[in-house]
């Protein structure tokens, strides 16, 4: 039976109080063709324990599993090895500790964990400092928009065509209600960046520009031209990172001028779980750290003189007055800052290096191999573990075939950016340390028949 506490008086006067006709309308900013209108087909409507789990098993089924198949999928979630002793430490009791420590220094396994995770992100992002984490690299990029506007006291935002679509589309969303204008723009499959579009575009009224370095399709932006002109215009530069692991290699985007970094954590120690929880990162300048969003854990010492780790600055909604809080994020993910911390413990600096190297390798020799087909070429003039290529006809078409055979082709463009047609030949292929040599050749002749006309 339903829980339903409130009576039909209760729910008429809450919907009266907010302005609201009835339940309906609280979903009004839900597109009409993503609501049920009833029953989910080929759904009963109820069934056994055993019949459900028997059901719900022949969906799994269906999956193919990234382990189960050559596997070129990346664009901002990425297939690495994570340790089988991750997994172990995660579960130990010190850590084990409540979701959210309202009593933090009680928790002190927790602090301590988050401590380490902030001295690792804020190392890897070349900044003074690092919050202890956010839900995922989109809200963080959002958050680094509405930090940037506070600073400096502006709304207006440029965002680089290399952008991640799907973190443009949530600072668009959250941009409605703030009045902030974003300056946004479609990529072109070119080997360079849009650098110049970007720097055009700063004004005296832009509060930030934000890039991703490497971009979605790769390439590698020029951080140090874009900082200097966006601090001549007062504005700061957010960089995005959505693979960690490539600042392994490249210099950090702190090193290079930016102001905010902030990335997706979910290649370190964190699966790909269908898509989530996944794990935001944000690192900043040490003088914007009371405009920084979510926690700051610190490290004290206690009464006896030994060391302990407290909250040292949490200016969100949970703690202090609405309106003077820097973020409604309530929480940060915990468990998989966790995870990303050990895996990153796990590597240290020279492991991480080695990582890194290992990635390019392995995406340079698949960038060759595939450029040897007939009808395939290669975008990028520049790249670490991710590039794109054209391959001459609909690469949404070719990637669905090739799936169906077996073979994980790669993110297509015209899947991120639908009714583009200038982009629908392009493919955007991750190679990571867990692709072999039997790999690749099974993608290059894969896409070798798509191309062809013999695909079955």
């Amino acid at each position: 039976m339903r829980y339903l506490p409130l009576t039909p008086d209760d729910r008429t006067a809450m919907l009266a109080k907010i302005g609201a006709d009835n339940i309906d309308a609280l979903f009004a900013d839900v597109p009409e063709g993503a609501r049920l209108s009833g029953p989910i087909d080929g759904l009963p409507t109820h069934a056994s324990e055993m019949a459900v789990e028997r059901y719900m098993r022949s969906l799994a089924a269906q999956n193919l599993s990234a382990a189960d198949a050559p596997f070129f999928l990346g664009a901002g979630a990425y297939r690495h090895h994570i340790p089988a002793t991750v997994d172990h430490i995660i579960q130990r009791g010190e850590f084990l500790t409540a979701y959210t420590p309202y009593q933090p220094e009680i928790a002190q396994g927790t602090l301590q964990v988050l401590f380490e995770f902030q001295t690792q992100v804020a190392r890897l992002f070349g900044t003074d400092i690092a919050n202890a984490s956010m839900y995922d690299g989109s809200t963080a990029c959002w958050e680094a928009i509405a930090m940037a506007g506070r600073i400096t006291r502006r709304d207006h935002a440029v965002l680089s065509s290399g952008l991640h679509p799907h973190y443009v589309s949530v600072a668009k969303t959250m941009a409605k209600y703030t009045g902030d204008t974003l300056d946004t723009a479609t990529p072109e499959l070119l080997a360079t960046t849009d650098d110049d579009r970007v720097i055009a575009g700063i004004t005296d009224a832009t509060s930030c520009v934000v890039v991703q370095y490497p971009d979605l399709l790769g390439r590698i932006p020029d951080l140090s031209r874009i900082a200097d002109a966006a601090h001549e215009k007062g504005a700061l530069l957010v960089a995005v990172v959505t693979e960690p692991v490539a600042l392994g290699l490249l210099e950090s985007p702190g090193a290079l001028g930016a102001d905010i970094v902030v990335g997706e954590g979910q290649s370190l120690g964190v699966g790909l779980q269908f898509g989530g929880p996944y794990l935001g990162l944000f690192g900043a300048r040490e003088k914007y750290a009371r405009q920084m969003p979510g926690r700051l854990c610190g490290e004290t010492v206690d009464a006896d003189g030994k060391r302990g780790f407290v909250l040292t600055l949490s200016t969100r909604e949970q703690h202090i007055r609405r309106e003077k809080a820097t973020s409604n994020i309530c929480t940060n993910s915990g468990l998989c800052a966790l995870a990303f911390s050990i895996h990153m413990t796990l590597l240290g600096g020279v492991g991480l290096d080695r990582m890194a190297r290992i990635n390019h390798a392995r995406a340079a020799k698949a960038a060759a191999r595939l450029a040897q087909i007939p009808g395939v070429s290669l975008v990028n003039d520049a790249f670490f573990n991710e590039f794109t290529i054209r391959i001459g006809c609909d690469a949404r078409e070719a990637a669905l075939r090739m799936a169906k055979n077996g073979v994980l082709a790669g993110v297509t463009m015209g899947r991120l950016f639908p009714g583009q047609d200038a982009l629908s030949d392009g493919l955007i292929v991750a190679v990571t340390e867990t692709v072999s040599d039997e790999d690749i050749e099974a993608l290059a002749t894969a896409l070798a028949q798509e191309i062809s006309g013999d695909a079955a």
